[in-house]
């Protein structure tokens, strides 16, 4: 099972943007448990951020061939990417959505997701935990494990 952990715009500079909403996490950091995690499951992890809503989609679309499901937190681009959309529509694989702070309780805007009707799931709230909920998700979906343990 291999799994892609895909992170959009200014996620490169968790850590020090606005800690009080997103945490004093560093994405090495975060990216560094959810290898772990993934190792101690036997699930191959790879990573990919990127600010470029190009590159997002290019690895989204290389994904299909080489990853069986993808962890995706696309930043603003949630809110109104409608080509990220259509990539995530365009796989096959599943993607879950995560979120480090709960966008129900920020601005209006952050409310609409537009790649949530195409994402298998979505998990906001929860800190880097996001993540980790995500992998398991995955792991259990791809049938890892049973969805009641």
């Amino acid at each position: 099972m291999k799994i892609l952990v895909m992170n959009g715009p200014n996620l490169n500079l968790l850590g020090e943007r606005e800690p009080a909403i997103y945490g004093g996490d560093t994405l090495k950091s975060i990216n560094d448990e959810i290898l772990d995690r993934a190792m101690e499951l036997g699930i191959e992890t790879t990573f990919y951020q990127s600010n470029s809503e190009g590159g997002l989609i290019d690895r989204l679309h290389e994904a299909r061939l080489d990853c069986d499901g993808v962890i995706l937190n696309a930043g603003a681009y949630t809110h109104y990417s409608y080509a990220i959309r259509d990539a995530i529509a365009a796989i096959k694989i599943p993607v879950v959505e995560v979120h480090l702070s709960n966008v129900n309780n920020r601005d209006e805007f952050r409310k609409n997701s537009v790649i949530a009707p195409v994402c298998r799931g979505t998990i906001a709230g929860f800190g880097k935990m996001s993540y980790m909920l995500a992998l398991y998700a995955l792991y259990n979906m791809l049938g890892g494990a049973d969805e009641r343990s």
